[in-house]
């Protein structure tokens, strides 16, 4: 069965850096394209990034342009969200999920699996 497990959440300051990481499963992960979405307390779901199936394709939203980079290693099934420059209003419960689309990125497509999370806090 398809599993999705983020870990490398934790706290970290102001202006600091983390890398969180998911690791999928029970699936050929090289076959899709892989999204990162976030959800701040009390807030919706906001997309934060995407990543084709190479890793030669990515997009961002602007909230992290600039900031964040995601990034795949297809031999270790592992998808990747290094967080840089990080913002108090960064602190979210972090999300991988796999997308639905095809040769070319089309957000219509939508995500079918996502993970549990792994919990990102900036704060001094």
């Amino acid at each position: 069965q398809v599993q999705l497990v983020e870990s490398g959440g934790g706290l970290a300051q102001p202006g600091g850096s983390l890398r969180v990481s998911c690791a999928a499963s029970g699936f050929t992960f090289s076959s899709y394209f892989m999204n990162w979405v976030r959800q701040a307390p009390g807030k919706g779901l906001e997309w934060v990034s995407v990543i084709d199936t190479g890793g030669g394709s990515t997009y961002y939203a602007d909230s992290v342009k600039g900031r964040f980079t995601i990034s795949r290693d297809n031999a270790k099934n592992t998808l990747y969200l290094q967080l840089n420059s990080l913002k108090p209003e960064d602190t979210a419960l972090y999300y991988c999920a796999r997308d639905l689309s095809r040769l070319i990125w089309t957000p219509s497509y939508g995500m079918d699996y996502w993970g549990k999370g792994t919990l990102v806090t900036v704060s001094s």
